[in-house]
């Protein structure tokens, strides 16, 4: 039986001397163009090659696999994410800040959302925003399972935050109903809903409730989650 081959890590390894039409950071910059223009089924080494006037072999001397290019393509994309190089002071500003400009790449990157998702993210930019947030928690006396634990709890919120958006903005698209357009034809069901009177929360919802756009039951949920932390921190913080 053949032995296995040792797995490498894409970050591991020093990219190829890139030739004159062709480089690693070439081959993501037009990775990215693909799937944010027709998502990640559309993306191949196949269409890669076509897309960049190259044999898909080649791509191999940069790219090892696909799981490897996800992973560069990913962190590529949280390259945008906006932070200073060090964390301000004012913790609780600081993770906002994280939080916002997370959800600000997985809005623009939708299928950032799904390769974000499993094993940890190592490239460059993933360590850069994970040790911002992390270093925003430094200095309270925390261990670091604990500031891994609160780091990722805002992570994960962000993460289904945008997920249901996302899920709305699809629903839109496929059927071609409008926000607006579903309200009405959603009337018939809310008058009966209103009319027999099992339903109290739900009907105090539909008569009282302001009912607040995208972004601001995304600031809602960030500063509920800022008050968790904030509860695990020691009381003289």
């Amino acid at each position: 039986m053949a032995e296995r081959s040792t797995p490498r890590y894409i970050w591991a390894e020093a990219p190829l001397d890139p030739a004159p039409s062709l480089s690693r950071d070439k081959i993501v910059e037009v990775a990215i163009t693909i799937v944010d223009a027709e998502g990640l089924d559309a993306l191949s080494m196949r269409r890669l090659g076509t897309e960049l006037s190259v044999r898909p072999m080649s791509l191999y001397r940069y790219v090892p696999s696909k799981d490897d290019l996800l992973e560069l393509i990913n962190d590529a994309v949280l390259g945008e994410q906006r932070l200073p190089e060090k964390p301000s002071g004012d913790w609780r500003a600081d993770l906002r800040l994280a939080a916002t400009e997370q959800r600000a790449v997985a809005l623009r990157h939708p299928w950032s959302v799904t390769t974000s998702i499993g094993r940890p993210a190592m490239g460059p930019n993933a360590v850069r925003v994970t040790e911002f947030a992390m270093a925003a928690l430094d200095g309270f006396g925390l261990d670091m399972d604990t500031i891994n634990g609160l780091v990722g709890m805002l992570r994960g919120y962000v993460f289904g935050n945008v997920a249901e958006d996302l899920a709305q903005a699809e629903l839109t698209r496929r059927t071609g109903i409008t926000d607006e357009q579903w309200e009405e034809i959603f009337i018939p069901w809310v008058e009966r809903l209103l009319a027999d009177g099992r339903h109290p929360m739900m009907a105090r919802f539909i008569r009282e409730a302001d009912h607040w756009n995208d972004d601001r039951v995304f600031e809602f949920g960030v500063e509920r989650i800022l008050d968790g932390i904030a509860a695990a921190l020691p009381s003289s913080a």
